[in-house]
């Protein structure tokens, strides 16, 4: 492990580059972490200045993966849109704030540790209200009090890692779900009805849906513009299309020509390395910021800039765009091979179909589209570490020898898939 987080594994001149190149990957933090002994009192050393106390509050659309097989890209941007634009609103009026960019569906927002916890369960029902009563989707929301590290924007550690996934895998439409510890902070004498989840065992202590309980009636939101993951033009005609589709007025040239003005045909490949066990969380967290740091490395160096670009690396996580099938394919099986010459394993998911891709503050880009979503469920939900897998999609645009169909449901889809 310590030969391969040496900065020997990276180009020589990696930690010299540009803020618009780097994006939010706190590079110079990694470059701290890579210059020390790697032990758990550094790691805790470095995250020192970097702690904060509060609650963490994540949500994630319930249904999308079968929305997105039904309905187009536009469509379903101006769905998602408006959860996110109540949740930030009401969010920012009880003192929250966003963490990180609001891509896809996916939310988060940070409560300072002087909120009340009965006032933010009061507001988490308070906003499913809303959104149940004025949206076309419906969300599950977690929250936890705890520790966590704010970090170039980001939001780190076990605690704020469990509960978003917690979020993201384990809620329904309109759930509200807490921890223990949020529960310990309501009065003795709440008028919350909650209800212990018993199918959940959690590091972070038990979790409770609430049922019922005291609503904010008198909150109103006070900034409904999110961090959006589009640029200004676009994000000004979703508002329009989002109105429109509200009143029912949509009209297929006005469909057409925003589809026209924003929407490319793109091959997306989502590379999802895999970071080996160690026993702290803070030492798995500089470990992952550093797998991410060569994956922001290795795409510098591969990717032909003509014809392909890196949307984005987080976390474990990369994306990346080509215009041709065969020229994605070839730099996925070479990515891999890179990782794999440093004793990392990796998983692969590649798709066509359209996109949109925007282009935000200090090189941050972002993407949304059905084939991040059908890469992420190949690769992610249903891959194995080591293997790539090509949609349906590609079987017609590339070479297929070497890869076997398979076949899956996820999400209530059925998915086929080439594994190889």
């Amino acid at each position: 492990m310590t030969e391969k987080l040496s900065k020997k594994r990276y180009s020589a001149n990696l930690f010299d580059v540009t803020q618009d190149i780097i994006g939010a990957l706190p590079l110079k933090l990694v470059e701290q972490w890579l210059n020390s002994e790697q032990t758990h009192a550094d790691a805790l050393q470095l995250l020192e200045s970097h702690k904060v106390q509060g609650y963490s509050v994540s949500s994630d659309s319930v249904g999308l993966t079968k929305l997105c097989q039904q309905k187009e890209l536009l469509e379903i941007l101006a769905i998602i849109n408006q959860p996110k634009k109540i949740l930030h609103g009401y969010g920012k009026a009880i003192g929250g704030e966003s963490v990180g960019i609001w891509a896809a569906d996916n939310t988060q927002m940070f409560y300072p540790d002087d909120l009340s916890a009965a006032t933010l369960v009061s507001a988490l029902l308070t906003i499913q209200d809303e959104i149940i009563k004025s949206c076309q989707i419906k969300i599950g929301i977690g929250a936890h009090y705890g520790n966590f590290y704010s970090i170039s924007g980001g939001l780190y550690g076990s605690e704020a890692d469990e509960i978003e996934d917690i979020a993201e895998n384990h809620t329904i439409g309109g759930e509200v779900l807490i921890s223990q510890a949020i529960c310990d902070r309501l009065p003795n004498h709440h008028n919350f009805s909650i209800k212990k989840r018993d199918d959940l065992v959690a590091e972070i202590g038990d979790i409770y849906r609430v049922l019922d309980g005291d609503r904010l009636l008198g909150l109103q939101p006070v900034d409904q513009r999110y961090p959006i993951p589009y640029s200004e033009d676009f994000y000004a005609d979703l508002l329009e299309y989002g109105t429109r589709l509200t009143n029912q007025t949509i009209d297929q040239d006005f469909v057409r020509d925003l589809t026209d003005k924003y929407v490319q045909n793109k091959v997306v490949v989502l590379i999802q390395s895999k970071n080996e066990a160690v026993e702290t969380h803070e030492v798995s967290m500089f470990n992952q910021l550093s797998f991410s740091a060569l994956m922001k490395d290795i795409g510098l160096r591969l990717l032909d800039k003509t014809s392909a670009s890196e949307i984005k690396v987080v976390s474990s996580l990369g994306i990346y765009v080509f215009d041709d099938a065969i020229a994605a394919v070839k730099f996925a099986k070479a990515f891999r091979q890179k990782l794999s010459n440093q004793d990392i394993a990796c998983r692969i998911g590649i798709d066509k179909g359209q996109v949109l891709i925007s282009n935000l503050a200090i090189g941050i880009k972002d993407i949304a589209g059905s084939p991040v979503n059908v890469a992420s469920k190949m690769a992610q939900d249903k891959g194995e570490f080591g293997k790539l897998y090509l949609s349906a999609t590609m079987q017609d645009l590339s070479d297929m020898r070497g890869f076997n169909e398979i076949r899956y449901d996820v999400s209530g889809v059925e998915i086929t898939a080439y594994e190889g």
